[in-house]
């Protein structure tokens, strides 16, 4: 199953493992909770196997009805079903899918948003799960859920672990929830991330003046508290130092 020699419906952007050492790490990140397991984009069942022996409540959800035929105990749940519109439990679990790439911003801006879930471990494509762990810069989305969200990757994927091969390699990426957010004010957060992020300037220095929200003054104590320069980017900031800018900002 989980090294089957063909790919699937390729039309439906499915590129099933096919290594069992990202497998293991799969669900290896997965174990990290015991709560009830949701499996989006199941396909083949590469990864809904393995984790079905785990014992724990698994539904694993798959857009394509000819997949998922073995049985994997009467634990698993198997719907057929949209990852976007698949409704996710209302009581504490685990999400963990291999996405497919095309679908990964849509997937998780849907996710940030449903409240429940604890954990998610999921295999995106490379340069999304960099971006979202902070990693050479973050992106405007990891800045706007940062507070609430804590982004890790464990391990890149290189393209060959996939049938069919796709063209640009994968990373495990492990979204954690935040115990306790690091602001209040989600809406109003969100906002002024998106008007730094958007705003003219060459650095922090000359963009967050131009939001109304500090002065040039207040502005560059803030960057020399943080030892950052004026010219420093909001892809440069890091979860806690978009926290202070926003009480600082409020």
């Amino acid at each position: 199953m989980s090294a089957r020699p063909f790919g699937g419906r390729h039309e439906l952007g499915q590129n099933f493992l096919a290594d069992p050492a990202v497998i293991a790490a799969v669900c290896t990140a997965a174990a990290r909770t015991t709560s009830p397991l949701v499996e989006l984009a199941a396909g083949d069942g590469a990864l809904t196997v393995p984790l079905s022996r785990t014992g724990r409540p698994l539904t694993a959800v798959e857009l394509d009805p000819r997949r998922l035929a073995r049985r994997t105990g009467d634990h698993v749940e198997v719907v057929h079903g949209d990852l976007l519109r698949h409704r996710l439990p209302d009581v504490p679990h685990t999400v963990v899918g291999n996405l497919p790439f095309h679908l990964t911003t849509a997937a998780l801006r849907r996710l940030f948003r449903q409240p429940h879930w604890e954990l998610a471990v999921l295999l995106v494509q490379w340069e999304v799960a960099r971006r979202r762990a902070g990693i050479g810069g973050a992106s405007q989305m990891t800045a706007a859920w940062w507070p609430w969200f804590e982004f890790a990757v464990p391990a890149r994927v290189p393209a060959h672990a996939f049938r069919p091969r796709p063209a640009v390699d994968g990373g495990i990426l492990v979204i954690t929830r935040r115990p306790e957010p690091l602001v209040t004010g989600q809406a109003e957060y969100q906002e002024f991330v998106r008007e730094v992020f958007t705003g003219r300037g060459r650095g922090l220095g000359g963009i967050l003046p131009r939001t109304g929200r500090l002065s040039v003054r207040a502005a560059r104590t803030w960057l020399a508290r943080q030892r950052l320069s004026p010219q420093t980017l909001p892809r440069d900031l890091t979860a806690g130092q978009w926290a202070s800018l926003w009480e600082l900002a409020r």
